[in-house]
């Protein structure tokens, strides 16, 4: 019964949201229609609707818009409908330019989209601040049993005290250890040892079982779990297990097996997905776009040496994959067997190579390099899914063996055509391990609006030529 009530909450939130987006579908249009702009008949544009709805529902949805209410915070929910509102333009108006709808206003989109994303917004704040006041009054509570007094124990009775608007009710403390002991830890009883948990559960009406127990007692409460599903409680056990610094726990899934799985890069999938749509749209107009550039740099370096348009070479992708790059071919044509010659010149502590005045480029090369064009052919490569837009530069294979083991975390996600390395001086950076830990603050704190905000700080930097030799 809970979990139908559950799913009916759920739908109805999503068809309110659904409602919204619908609604300033209209409000933007009869705003804008005859008093700031002409936009045609209203059937010209109804085909809009059921896409801008089923979008706005499909992207909050896979960004956990629906999941519980209860333990997020207002900026989190309203991040996620920004960040849903800022792909869904994104998307809408790729498919805008790629399809050439002209007679869609450009004006009425725009507006529509920040419509919704406003009165969604609005209607999230609302939703919350409601819920959280009836639950600081003492309702819609859900009692928690915590089985464990340490530490670790201890930070998750502080969480929950410190966030009364969760609605969440500690009835007191269980631990086998606890003879001698005081019989309260920070003003909760301790009400018995674990195998007394049944009769507590049904006795106090427990909702939500959390175990807080060290990596020793987990064979213990394996039968108070299965208590727990007996009889319809939630049981949760907290997954702090190991001291990890850079990995986060998750729970995963491998052949119907439930996992508990520590990764590094512990994005949602639901963001990666979007990423890899946003990699391939944009490319794919980019190099639409570009093609006759295409054609002329090809000219160019033909007219200007010997060898072929393309450079092509082995880079490691992902966790060390090896994949061809592509190039616009800016060296002599013989330029790795004479790299030998000037290796005592390399400007760059570490294993890359990096040299300024090289007298392997040719004329072409050197203004390619300068503003970056001989990247452009990598947009295949981002295409394929080799790499990203955005993303560590793809290092060769002769470089990732010298790699100490700090620095192999950079390739724990997709390699990208730009980074912060582009943005932050480029060949200006001298100190390999600089170059490293500006990669790793990358994957630290990737976001898709971090993205978004290094692409736009690439093109100044393309265009100014920066820190390019």
């Amino acid at each position: 019964m809970l979990k139908q009530h559950t799913i009916f909450y759920r739908r109805a939130i999503i068809a309110v949201d659904a409602a919204i987006a619908g609604a300033c579908f209209f409000l933007a249009y009869y705003l804008l229609n005859g008093v700031y702009v002409q936009l045609g008949p209203l059937e010209v544009y109804l085909w809009i609707l059921p896409v801008v709805m089923i979008l706005w529902g499909t992207l909050l949805y896979s960004s956990g818009m629906y999941a519980s209410f209860r333990l997020k915070r207002l900026w989190e929910i309203l991040f996620i409908v920004m960040r849903a509102g800022f792909i869904s333009l994104l998307i809408f108006g790729s498919t805008y330019f790629l399809f050439k709808t002209t007679y869609i206003s450009r004006i009425f989109i725009l507006v529509m989209f920040i419509l919704t994303m406003f009165c969604i917004a609005i209607e999230k704040t609302i939703y919350v601040m409601v819920l959280r006041y009836f639950r600081q009054k003492g309702f819609n509570f859900r009692t928690l049993l915590i089985v464990g007094t340490g530490p670790r124990a201890q930070r998750f009775i502080n969480e929950v005290n410190q966030h009364r608007e969760f609605g969440l009710k500690i009835i007191g403390l269980v631990d086998d250890e606890y003879a001698g002991r005081p019989e309260e830890v920070l003003g909760y009883k301790l009400i018995g040892p674990i195998k007394d948990i049944p009769q507590i559960i049904l006795k106090h009406n427990i909702d939500i079982v959390v175990f807080v127990v060290p990596r020793t007692l987990l064979n213990r409460i394996e039968n108070t779990i299965r208590f727990c599903e007996t009889v319809g409680v939630t049981a949760s056990v907290a997954v702090d297990l190991f001291n990890l610094h850079f990995s986060t726990g998750k729970e995963s899934h491998l052949f119907g097996i439930p996992l508990l799985t520590f990764e590094r890069i512990a994005h949602k999938l639901s963001e990666l997905l979007l990423k890899r749509i946003i990699d391939v749209i944009l490319s794919s107009a980019a190099l639409i776009v570009l093609l006759p550039s295409y054609v002329l740099i090809g000219i160019l370096i033909k007219l200007t040496s010997k060898g072929p348009v393309f450079f092509q070479q082995i880079r490691c992708g992902r966790n060390g994959r090896q994949f061809t790059l592509y190039k616009f071919r800016t060296m002599v044509e013989d330029a790795e067997v004479k790299l030998a010659t000037y290796h005592q010149c390399n400007e760059m502590e570490g294993p890359v190579f990096k040299m300024e005045n090289d007298p392997r480029v040719t004329l072409v090369g050197k203004y390619l390099r300068k503003y970056s064009l001989d990247e452009l052919p990598q947009l295949w490569n981002v295409i394929k899914g080799e790499m990203s837009l955005v993303g560590p530069r793809p290092p060769l294979p002769k470089e990732v063996v010298q790699y100490n083991h700090w620095q192999r975390r950079r390739l724990s996600m997709r390699p990208g055509i730009t980074c912060l390395w582009q943005i932050n001086g480029r060949n200006n950076i001298k100190d390999f391990d600089s170059w490293m830990k500006l990669d790793l603050d990358y994957i630290d704190h990737w976001s898709l609006w971090r993205d978004w905000v290094i692409l736009l700080k690439t093109i100044p930097v393309v265009l100014l030529a920066r820190g390019a030799k």
